[in-house]
C-alpha cells in the first residue's frame, strides 16, 4: 500500500474521528453557493409539501463536501440518515434489507454509487421510481415474484465519477449537483473556522498560506492545518503565522500551489522521460508506479485545473505552465507544441 499523502483528498481515520469540523446546517456550509442555494429551495419546498425530498446526486472530486452535504440534507429535512457505499452492497438482498428498514422520509446515503453491482442497481430502479421492491420467492418452477411497498425515502448518491453511472440510474435522480474546487478565500474561511473549533491559534496570514496550498479542497485544508499545528506545538509556538506555515509545509514538500512530491514526479516524468509528451496513461502509470485509476481520480483533476497537463487523443502532455513552475526551460518551439494538441 502506498504511503498516505498529506495532500490526499481521501478520508483518513483522523478525519473520520473529527466529525465536529463538519457543519450541520446549510447556513454554516462554506462555498458551493449555487448548489447550496438550489438545495435550500428544494428542501424548503419539500418540507412545505410535507413530502420526501427528491433523490439527489452529488458528484465531483473527493474531499469537496459530498458526505457533509448529505448529512446536512438529513438535518434540514429533520430525517434520519442511513449511510452505506456502493462496494459494500454486494448482493440484491443486502440492498433489500436496507430499503425495507427505512422509515418514511429517511435519507439513504450511498457513497461511491457508481461502484454498485449491476444486479443491485436493477433492484434500485423500482425502489427509486415507484417506491417498491420486487423480490423472487423460491426457485425453479415454483418461483414467484412478490412486490413490497417501500416508504417514500430520499436516496442521496455521491460519486467522483459521474460518467461511470449508467443512464437509467442517473435519470432517476431529480436533483443533480456538481461540486467544484473551492476558491482560496473560501478555504481561508474554512481553515479559520476549523482552527476555532480545534482551539488552534492562527492569524490571517497563516490561514491564507494554508488555504493557498490546499488544492481547492476543504478536507486537505483541514489536514494541512492539523499538520502545521504539530510543527507549532513541537517548536513551542502558540500562533500559526505565515512564516511558520511556510516552514512546515515546505518540510512536508507541499509547494506554494499545493503540489506535493508525487505531483512533481508525475510532471517531471512527462517532461524528462517523454520530452513533454504525449505519453499514454498506462505508460505514465507504470513509469511512476501508480494505478491508472489513481492518476485519473487523484492527481490529474488538480493538475488539469492548474493547466499543467492536457489530455489529448495521443496521451498526456505537459504544458508550458508546468515547465515554468518547475523552472525547466521549454525547448519545444511553438510549431512542435501546436502539433501535440
Amino acid at each position: 500500500m502506498p504511503e498516505e499523502r498529506v495532500v490526499s483528498p481521501n478520508l483518513t481515520e483522523e478525519e473520520m474521528e473529527e466529525q465536529k469540523l463538519r457543519p450541520s446546517r446549510l447556513c454554516n456550509y462554506i462555498g458551493q453557493e449555487k448548489v447550496k442555494a438550489n438545495l435550500e429551495v428544494f428542501i424548503k419546498a419539500a418540507r412545505q409539501r410535507q413530502e420526501a425530498l427528491d433523490h439527489v446526486l452529488l458528484y465531483g472530486p473527493p474531499g469537496l463536501g459530498k458526505t457533509t452535504l448529505a448529512n446536512i440534507i438529513a438535518m434540514e429535512m429533520k430525517a434520519q440518515i442511513k449511510t452505506t457505499s456502493g462496494p459494500a452492497i454486494e448482493r440484491p438482498g443486502d440492498l433489500a434489507a436496507i430499503l425495507t428498514n427505512l422509515q418514511p422520509g429517511d435519507i439513504l446515503f450511498v457513497d461511491e454509487i457508481h461502484r454498485l453491482n449491476r444486479s443491485v442497481e436493477e433492484v434500485l430502479y423500482p425502489a427509486m421510481e415507484d417506491y417498491c421492491l420486487d423480490i423472487m420467492i423460491g426457485k425453479g418452477p415454483s418461483a414467484r415474484s412478490i412486490r413490497l411497498d417501500l416508504p417514500r425515502f430520499t436516496l442521496v448518491g455521491a460519486t467522483t465519477r459521474a460518467g461511470n453511472l449508467t443512464a437509467p440510474l442517473r435519470d432517476r435522480f431529480g436533483v443533480i449537483s456538481r461540486l467544484d474546487f473551492y476558491k482560496e478565500e473560501e478555504l481561508v474561511t474554512i481553515v479559520k473556522r476549523a482552527a476555532r473549533i480545534l482551539d488552534i491559534g492562527i492569524d490571517e496570514t497563516g490561514a491564507s498560506e494554508i488555504g493557498k496550498r490546499a488544492r481547492g479542497t476543504p478536507r486537505i485544508a483541514n489536514r494541512l492545518l492539523k499538520r502545521v499545528r504539530d510543527f507549532a506545538q513541537v517548536k513551542g509556538e502558540k500562533l500559526i503565522t505565515r512564516e511558520l506555515a511556510n516552514y512546515a509545509l515546505n518540510i512536508m514538500e507541499v509547494d506554494n500551489l499545493g503540489l506535493d512530491a508525487i505531483d512533481r514526479q508525475m510532471l517531471l516524468t512527462i517532461i524528462e522521460k517523454f520530452k513533454g509528451g504525449p505519453v499514454g496513461l498506462d505508460t505514465l502509470a507504470a513509469s511512476i508506479s501508480e494505478e491508472t485509476s489513481t492518476i485519473e481520480d487523484v492527481y490529474e483533476p488538480f493538475l488539469l485545473q492548474l493547466g499543467f497537463i492536457q489530455r489529448t487523443p495521443r496521451g498526456r502532455v505537459a504544458t508550458s505552465l508546468a515547465y515554468h513552475h518547475l523552472n525547466i526551460e521549454d525547448e519545444r518551439d511553438e510549431k512542435t507544441e501546436s502539433t501535440l494538441w
